[in-house]
């Protein structure tokens, strides 16, 4: 199973992918959680690092000692604040009077690894792809943590943000860790596309893929609509992901159109 559609979140967790039954082989759990004003959610796990990602609402977040009021208008506009936890920290949420809604993903780590609270001024926002495929391409990448900043995670997390009529996670690419993928849209009711391999998806709001070892996975968004995805990947034993292992692995037939863009064929009006 690739594709998740789901109805509207109710109150507390939905699991969206869970480490057991078809989805184990994901290697990480990940849901969404929906606090109503006031209402408290709290977790603690003796082998797992977890992460919440702030999706929209106001919250007060505790972990380890620390406490801290963060808020998030929308996810389309605003870059996100990040709770990143290892085993045996206890984390404790209360929603603000606009309620709140995270993003939670967890994975087994033994490493003690040390608990922090990403800023959305620490986020890493570039504009990917400018310059290039006729600006066919260009979409927002927030990294919140890898390799690069993050070494001692078993997890990447970034948040990509598709323009209207564009494509993202192009040139088509694979990798050997497994990586899932939430989807919203602006407005809602839009739509985008996504091939899994040979097999195409209509992507809406709430959906959520999973992509395994090795399968290619572009994406485009349809024309005036934007499409803001979650993106978690789950590195694997003696292969992280990112430069110094070689991924993604880009497909050779299409590296090419990131070159000169006046090798792109271009219409012209008669």
């Amino acid at each position: 199973m690739q594709l998740h559609h789901k109805p509207p979140f109710n109150r507390g967790y939905t699991p969206l992918s869970p480490r057991s039954g078809v989805t184990a082989d994901m290697l990480m759990d990940f849901g969404v959680i929906v606090l109503a004003s006031g209402d408290v959610y709290e977790s603690d796990s003796g082998a797992d690092e977890r992460v919440w990602v702030l999706s929209q609402g106001t919250a007060e977040i505790a972990w380890d000692g620390e406490k801290r009021e963060i808020s998030r208008p929308n996810l389309f506009d605003y870059s996100p604040w990040c709770l990143s936890v290892p085993s045996k920290c206890k984390v404790s949420i209360k929603a603000g009077k606009d309620g709140a809604e995270f993003y939670y993903c967890a994975t087994d780590n033994p490493k003690p690894i040390a608990a922090k609270l990403y800023s959305p001024e620490e986020c890493r926002s570039e504009f990917r792809g400018e310059g290039t495929m006729r600006e066919t391409s260009t979409r927002i990448v927030r990294t919140i943590f890898d390799d690069t900043n993050r070494p001692e995670s078993n997890l990447v997390i970034a948040e990509v943000i598709g323009a209207p009529g564009k494509w993202s996670s192009y040139p088509p690419h694979h990798h050997p860790q497994p990586e899932i993928y939430h989807y919203r849209f602006l407005p809602s009711q839009g739509f985008g596309l996504t091939a899994i391999g040979d097999t195409p998806y209509i992507i809406r709001d709430k959906d959520t893929i999973l992509i395994r070892e090795g399968e290619i996975h572009p994406q485009v968004t349809a024309p005036g609509y934007a499409m803001w995805y979650f993106c978690a990947i789950r590195h694997i034993d003696g292969a992280h992901y990112g430069p110094a292992t070689g991924t993604p692995t880009f497909i050779e037939e299409h590296k090419w159109v990131t070159g000169p863009q006046d090798t792109i064929w271009q219409p012209k009006r008669n």
